[in-house]
């Protein structure tokens, strides 16, 4: 498709392929750009930090995960959720930036400087070891709850970890760029985006590991250990990173864009006419098989993930227990994914859906997910097979747990890559038949209650598992059945809503064509 702007040329073909942006747009481009990356980036590192510490502390596995996800990022989320209206209710959009960015940079210098140095004191040993010692053996389970609360500094660690993408990177960044943003703008700069933001992972990850230091420097003027000194580096750059991002933030309003563009997010700008109740939500769930099959496509993924991420964290802190030797792991693999992701968005991105339909991009997905899993699941349920393991291993040379955890790591880069291009796209251009209204609503829905309905039911799976099973090792089996049942509901609605949605969007997807085409003679 070429794109005119006001009287600007239309792009030739590789331009419009490679870089669709008019030459006076470059000011505001790149800078936004840059601001993605740079939130897009210290998000990744957050993101393997906030692992490392909950999973490898001392009496703590990948069990913690589920019990965080539901009972602290949950309220976390809320909470952080009503201060950012709160805010955005008194104050304009610039103002709640600078606002809820002090939160986060706030609270990791106080962890940097305090909490994290001074964590065996602040740890709740005592009542924590009170918990475990009344705990009958049926409730053995529980062990990764008694860990959170145990660490409770890590805890509010990885909450405001987990929660820098949803406020910052969503509320605070799309935000902004939706507001400054104009339509035929947008179809073009997002892209490129989403470029940023995949591209981030491989830098951060590589810098991450350039900062995970292997034994103790005592040149370095802080920290007693090599992960504690490694931390801290990593801390002062995401601060660093979060100081960059708040005076570029500032800049751009000040020497980019207009003065006036801050009219329209005034303070009370929030109507009646943009709420929706959480009942019509439900409601128009409950009418619509359309929405109901996006949404079961959104909560198949997140159960999906969440599933997959705890048996394979736990598989990395099995082979990799320190500290250090976990973090370099992990952000190997967001390296390897934000490869994988970018080129995707280069290579499958809008190709895909223009050549061969909505159905077959949406199953690129699912079956990535059928495919690694087949081998990761394998190689978990047959571990304690002397026979299986014997063949496999004469064969490959490889140990099974190594082998489980390199077709687990291959499943999370794919997934993840998949889900940040290809997944993203068919849902949001799954909306495309939809009214105005409905959209509306439906993003209300997708946005607002499947996700994260999904993140909490994959970890509330897992936490039922434990009580159950006492350890994560033996809800192996169950896991897996749920994986296979979730899967097959994912790729049916996918089949139902192709039904339904194809021959509409694959007619508007050809006019696009067609336009390009005529505007290219």
């Amino acid at each position: 498709m070429h794109y005119m702007q006001q009287g600007n040329q239309p792009f030739g073909r590789i331009r419009n392929f490679l870089w669709p942006i008019h030459g006076h747009e470059h000011r505001k481009l790149v800078p936004i750009f840059v601001l993605f990356f740079l939130i897009s980036f210290v998000y990744n590192v957050l993101r393997c930090m906030k692992v490392t510490l909950v999973v490898t502390a001392e009496g703590a596995s990948a069990e913690v995960i589920p019990f965080l996800k539901v009972w602290a990022v949950l309220p976390g989320a809320i909470i952080l959720t009503y201060i950012y209206t709160k805010l955005l209710s008194r104050f304009n959009r610039e103002q709640v930036f600078y606002a809820m960015i002090t939160i986060f940079l706030g609270f990791f210098t106080i962890f940097m400087v305090f909490l994290h140095p001074n964590r065996e004191a602040l740890e709740l040993t005592t009542v924590s070891n009170y918990l475990q010692g009344k705990l009958p053996e049926s409730l053995k389970g529980l062990n990764g709850l008694i860990m959170m609360i145990r660490n409770w500094h890590l805890t509010l660690f990885y909450v405001l970890a987990e929660l820098w993408s949803a406020v910052v990177l969503s509320m605070l960044f799309w935000g902004f760029a939706n507001e400054i943003t104009s339509v035929d703008e947008a179809k073009r700069f997002y892209a490129i985006f989403a470029l940023g933001a995949n591209s981030s992972g491989i830098f951060s990850g590589q810098f991450a590991q350039m900062l995970t230091l292997e034994k103790y420097n005592p040149s370095l003027p802080f920290g007693t250990m090599a992960w504690e000194q490694s931390l801290i580096l990593q801390l002062a750059v995401v601060l660093a990173m979060g100081l960059v991002v708040v005076c570029l933030f500032w800049w751009i309003n000040r020497k980019i864009l207009p003065k006036d563009v801050y009219v329209a997010s005034e303070p009370g700008r929030i109507t009646e006419k943009t709420k929706i109740s959480l009942m019509e939500c439900f409601s128009y769930l409950a009418n619509s098989r359309y929405m109901l099959y996006i949404t079961i496509i959104v909560v198949a993924y997140n159960i999906v993930y969440n599933l997959s991420d705890v048996l394979w964290t736990e598989q990395i802190r099995q082979q990799y227990p320190k500290a250090s030797e976990f973090n370099s792991y992990i952000n190997e693999i967001a390296s390897i994914t934000g490869v994988f992701a970018t080129l995707s968005a280069l290579l499958l991105s809008g190709n895909v859906i223009r050549r061969y339909g909505w159905t077959v991009t949406a199953m690129i997905t699912p079956v990535l997910w059928v495919i690694t899993s087949i081998g990761f699941f394998s190689c978990l349920l047959f571990s304690d097979n002397t026979v299986f393991t014997h063949v496999l291993g004469n064969f490959l040379g490889i140990p099974i747990y190594t082998l489980a955890l390199i077709f687990g790591s291959a499943q999370i880069c794919l997934g993840r890559a998949a889900k940040y291009t290809v997944f993203d796209e068919s849902k949001e251009i799954a909306f495309i038949p939809l009214p105005k209204e409905q959209q509306r609503k439906g993003k209300a829905v997708v946005d607002g209650i499947a996700s994260r309905f999904g993140k909490s039911g994959g970890s509330i799976l897992i936490q039922a598992l434990l009580l159950i099973c006492g350890s994560l090792n033996f809800t192996i089996p169950y896991v897996a059945a749920i994986f296979v049942f979730v899967i097959a509901l994912w790729i049916m609605a996918i089949f139902g809503l192709g039904k339904l949605a194809s021959r509409t969007i694959d007619e508007e997807l050809s006019t696009l064509s067609d336009v390009a085409a005529k505007r290219c003679t």
